[in-house]
């Protein structure tokens, strides 16, 4: 990539944030529309979790092909390719006839998703390749959740109020169409000087792995336990056949030399814990906040603010100390206040007061705020800039896997506990065992955060960098 000026930069920055902020913003604001969803397509809490889940779950399983193929054939081509389909898939959520059709035409979305994030982030690392400047760069792209969260459940109850759920989708074409010109005209083209080759047997595993845990846990409360035996089975065959496969190539999907980094290792679980919180969290509180409260759209997106604002204003934060003092103290910050908010929740019964459940979300929001900076900066700072792609595209499946299964499992537990009564009457005592599992994500994140960033680890991560380089890279470097 040439060098380019700090105006354009910035820039390049900001145009890869739009991506991040069509993509964010379409979760969030569609959380908001899942009520108003279901009384029109008539969809059952199952039905919702696949409305998430079928995008997370594409999403999850293509962003390492994604990042590998933008490595090798070249970023800025494949970010293009990606916002033409997120933006085509958009417009297709908001002509689908029916739950179904709304379903396959989120997948089409994911599909371009998956071509979105990981890749910008590859452009953003081999953009600013000063450590503290990619800290600052990746803090900023870290409030761009923040902004979707605040903005989010705002606009999206109030479209969902004035013009209907489908509007929400609208939202994605004009950011999507200014994002694609801008990219044709400003961010510069650039490749790995090795980029892996495709390997389809490690990503259909990949998909079998994904796709029949997440079905085996959505449907586990409706079709039985029993029922969904087989489709765990198929999850684990299809693990043990990554774990076995990928270290015999050359050139794997999934580079398991990656997770000798203690760092990179820790990065991605502490992302699959808090997505999971993070989905979980959304998901309950909206159809708490509608379904049990009876608020409509637009009072429970402004009850979203409490977690909202915290985590507009926190990301920054979070990015600048990763860039100063390193990810430990975000980390620890975060695990913290995001274990006190599921306990509030599953051991004090906040949704039942207005003053515990503003605190409730605060301090999640809080603690949001601060994870996804460390979790994007651990994970691309101790691996080659030449994989860069790969290694964030494993940091974003790390997300999306988190949020699909927070979904799944939340949702599942919630179903299973309302069974055939009614929300308003068993949402408090069925959600229960719910919160205590994002409390229990929370402390996961405090307790990896601690153990994975300090020297011992920091020197797993120069180790596993040594060895991912290739021969002909280390000879230039020493030469």
């Amino acid at each position: 990539m040439p060098d380019l000026s700090p105006r354009r930069r910035m820039l390049v920055l900001a145009i890869c944030c739009m991506s991040l902020l069509i993509v964010s913003l379409d979760n969030t604001v569609l959380n908001v529309a899942l009520p108003s969803m279901q009384r029109e397509l008539d969809a059952s809490t199952a039905g919702l979790q696949w409305t998430i889940d079928a995008y997370t779950l594409v999403l999850a399983s293509l962003l390492m092909l994604a990042g590998s193929t933008a490595d090798r054939l070249g970023r800025k081509r494949v970010f293009m390719a990606g916002l033409v389909v997120f933006t085509l898939g958009s417009a297709l959520c908001s002509l689908a006839p029916n739950l179904q059709a709304l379903i396959a035409f989120r997948m089409v979305q994911a599909v371009g998703g998956s071509m979105l994030n990981p890749v910008a982030m590859s452009i953003i690392t081999n953009t600013f390749t000063d450590p503290r400047e990619r800290a600052r760069a990746i803090g900023a792209w870290g409030a761009v959740v923040g902004i979707s969260m605040a903005a989010g459940p705002l606009v999206g109850g109030l479209l969902v109020e004035s013009v209907g759920w489908r509007s929400i989708f609208w939202l994605n074409l004009p950011v999507g169409l200014a994002a694609l010109l801008l990219t044709l005209r400003y961010v510069p083209e650039s490749r790995a000087p090795k980029a892996r080759r495709p390997d389809p047997i490690g990503q259909v595993l990949v998909i079998v792995l994904f796709g029949a845990l997440t079905y085996g846990i959505i449907e586990a409360p409706n079709a039985g336990l029993v029922a969904v035996l087989p489709f765990f089975a198929v999850a684990l065959a299809a693990l043990a056949g990554l774990v076995r496969y990928e270290p015999r190539r050359d050139e794997p999907l999934i580079d398991l030399r990656f997770f000798r980094s203690a760092p990179f290792s820790g990065a991605t679980a502490i992302a699959v814990c808090g997505f999971a919180s993070l989905g979980g969290f959304l998901f309950l509180s909206t159809l708490y906040l509608q379904n049990v409260r009876g608020l409509d759209a637009m009072h429970a997106g402004l009850w979203m603010l409490p977690m909202a604002v915290p985590t507009f204003l926190c990301a920054p934060l979070s990015g600048r100390l990763v860039g100063s003092v390193g990810p430990r103290v975000p980390l620890l910050i975060a695990g913290v206040m995001m274990t006190a908010s599921g306990v509030l929740f599953a051991a004090f019964d906040a949704e039942t007061s207005n003053i515990t459940l503003f605190a409730g979300y605060a301090l999640f929001g809080i603690g949001f705020g601060f994870v996804n900076a460390p979790i994007t900066n651990t994970a691309v700072s101790g691996m080659p800039r030449s994989q860069a792609g790969v290694a964030a595209a494993v940091a974003s499946t790390s997300r999306q896997l988190g949020q699909t299964l927070g979904v799944a499992v939340i949702g599942a537990v919630l179903a299973a506990g309302v069974g055939a009564s009614s929300y308003r009457e068993t949402f408090v005592s069925a959600a229960a065992p719910g919160w205590w599992i994002l409390a229990g994500c929370g402390l996961a994140v405090l307790v990896l955060g601690a153990v994975t960033s300090g020297a011992w680890a920091r020197g797993t991560a120069k180790r596993t960098a040594e060895q991912l380089e290739s021969p002909e890279v280390r000879q230039a470097v020493r030469a």
